[in-house]
């Protein structure tokens, strides 16, 4: 998000903005985070060139691309590909995803409605206390992340484009 958009944005926008920022400031080893619409849509991103101003949270420039879009775009056909192995093998709704690579991991989470938070994270990141802030963001998130606030946090994003 843009200064500009930062701007008038509602509490809880800028709520989930200082909840995003706490999770990439209290996390070692976060390359980029990134909330997701469950239409595949970025929300929230720790790019520095998505989140200007004084609630944007201070992100490490080193992953892949330095891209938050590219990282939704990755979470959001993981976690149909997830979702679609569950339901085959009847499973039930899918909670986290976690993918452990040479050169780093990938974290994918529900939050609600369908909504999705991903993370890249380095090769020396701690997985579990990654998954662990994940699952206190997504807490604490979850029942913030109304259809209103997505369609605000929508709009905010494609002004700053």
């Amino acid at each position: 998000m843009t200064a500009s958009s930062t701007f008038g944005l509602s509490s809880e926008a800028r709520n989930l903005q200082w909840l995003l920022s706490n999770l990439v400031d209290e996390v070692p080893g976060l390359l980029s985070v990134a909330v997701v619409s469950s239409d595949g849509l970025l929300l929230l991103s720790s790019d520095p060139g998505q989140n200007v101003g004084p609630a944007a949270p201070s992100v490490r420039q080193d992953g892949p691309k330095g891209s938050s879009a590219v990282l939704a775009t990755i979470v959001s056909g993981l976690a149909s590909l997830t979702e679609g192995a569950a339901k085959l093998m009847d499973g039930g709704g899918v909670k986290q995803t976690m993918i452990a690579m040479e050169s780093g991991s990938l974290f994918v989470m529900s939050i609600s409605d369908g909504s999705l938070l991903g993370v890249h994270g380095s090769p020396d990141c701690d997985m579990s206390v990654v998954a662990y802030h994940m699952a206190l963001f997504v807490g604490r998130a979850g029942h913030v992340l109304t259809p209103e606030l997505r369609s605000e946090l929508r709009k905010s994003l494609e002004s700053a484009l």
